[in-house]
């Protein structure tokens, strides 16, 4: 008579660690826990073993394809999960992608913290590294790039001429002061823009004095300064054509006091 045989019920283990897939389907993995040498999550009196679950093992090529929420218990530490769950980078990159929840102390971790493991929380992180590169470039960026200057505004009258002809005359090398060309500008035609000498001898010759410091066609053209109109009784080059001329014969019209 054969013997009877002897069955007895496995010891189910007080402590497990539970491992939940991320989004709606996903399969838990419940590992045994390892007695902790480092600092972890610590367990009190008031806290009550986790109860194991009945869960479904999730193979490699599941977990690959979605991260995973781990929920910690009792004893663990960072070093120990990403060891146990085989997390590329260790247990700095698992605090790396979990930095928010864990915060300053990568030891400081307690029972019932959610921490994501997976790709997903990389690419998050990394997006957000992108995002944040993106916006300080663009404030660099930003801060580089110069003010567009506007046009400088020039009254219309005597003093705003002058200034604008300064101006001109400054771009191109060609001396004179504000002084200089006022000056010889009363005498000449007593600020008038359109005045004409049609008695003196220029005048009989057929080519009058005209604008604001009396130049002559002839001399206009020939000294006109670009960037400025090519009527002679404009004030701006009337004035910047009268002081070119003025700087190759006398050396500047502020050394003009009389007729030139």
């Amino acid at each position: 008579m054969p013997a009877k045989g002897k069955h007895r019920r496995p010891k189910s283990n007080s402590l497990t660690r539970g491992l939940v897939a991320a989004g709606t389907g996903g399969a838990a993995l419940v590992l045994p826990v390892i007695g902790a040498t480092t600092a972890g999550a610590a367990q009190t009196a008031t806290q009550p073993a986790l109860a194991a679950k009945a869960v479904t093992a999730i193979t490699p090529a599941a977990a690959k394809k979605a991260p995973t929420t781990y929920s910690v218990v009792a004893g663990d530490s960072l070093a120990k999960i990403a060891d146990q769950l085989n997390v590329s980078g260790g247990w700095k990159k698992l605090y790396q992608d979990n930095r928010k929840v864990i915060g300053d102390n990568p030891r400081m971790i307690h029972p019932g913290l959610k921490l994501t493991v997976g790709k997903k929380a990389a690419k998050a992180a990394s997006a957000s590294d992108r995002a944040d590169r993106s916006k300080r470039t663009s404030t660099l960026t930003a801060a580089k790039k110069p003010a567009a200057s506007k046009p400088k505004a020039y009254s219309n009258d005597l003093d705003g001429w002058i200034k604008e002809s300064l101006d001109v005359m400054a771009k191109h090398g060609i001396p004179g002061s504000y002084d200089g060309i006022h000056r010889n500008v009363m005498r000449e035609s007593s600020g008038n823009p359109l005045a004409i000498n049609n008695w003196d001898s220029n005048a009989l010759a057929g080519t009058p004095s005209k604008g604001l410091l009396q130049v002559i066609d002839p001399t206009f053209q020939a000294y006109h300064v670009p960037g400025t109109s090519m009527d002679s009784y404009d004030p701006v080059a009337n004035i910047t054509a009268a002081c070119n001329y003025a700087a190759d014969r006398y050396g500047s019209i502020d050394n003009v006091n009389g007729a030139y």
